[in-house]
């Protein structure tokens, strides 16, 4: 059997489900993508310019890029991490010094991580705003079983 994450560890019948973060989750939507884009871009890379540059290194820094890509979803909740992401934004931006198209393809990428992050956290911030107006709605009134709530 898989073991169980610390949240479905201290979780109790009763208990309400702790919200992700929309700004997390588009983060790290982007950043997968962008990981898929830059493996595959190394392949690229490594077909055209292995004459010019040992593929050893060619392969190294494109895998490395892509799991450094796919590790930074894990620290996005971090106060650093959304940092972290834009770092890796130009990153991907600078590997148009290897292949131009990806000039393109990583400023593309960077205006979808910044609407994604733009967005997460307005939606972050509304939902965070219903959960409130939600709390004080049952504090005055009940709950609907006509029972006050503690």
């Amino acid at each position: 059997m898989a073991r169980l994450t610390k949240a479905q560890r201290e979780w109790r019948p009763g208990m309400p489900k702790k919200r992700r973060s929309t700004k997390v989750m588009f983060g790290s939507t982007v950043l997968l993508l962008e990981a898929f884009v830059a493996f595959f871009g190394t392949l690229v890379v490594f077909g055209l310019k292995r004459g010019e540059v040992p593929p050893a290194i060619i392969l190294s820094v494109g895998i490395a890029l892509s799991i450094v890509l796919v590790l930074t979803c894990a620290v996005l909740s971090k106060p650093w991490g959304i940092g972290l992401g834009w770092a890796l934004q130009v990153v991907l931006i600078l590997t148009g010094l290897a292949e131009p198209t990806m000039f393109i393809v990583g400023i593309l990428f960077a205006v979808c991580w910044w609407y994604g992050i733009r967005t997460g956290i307005r939606i972050d911030r509304e939902v965070a705003q219903r959960d409130r107006e939600q709390a004080e709605w049952d504090a005055a009134h009940g709950d609907e079983t006509g029972r006050e709530t503690p």
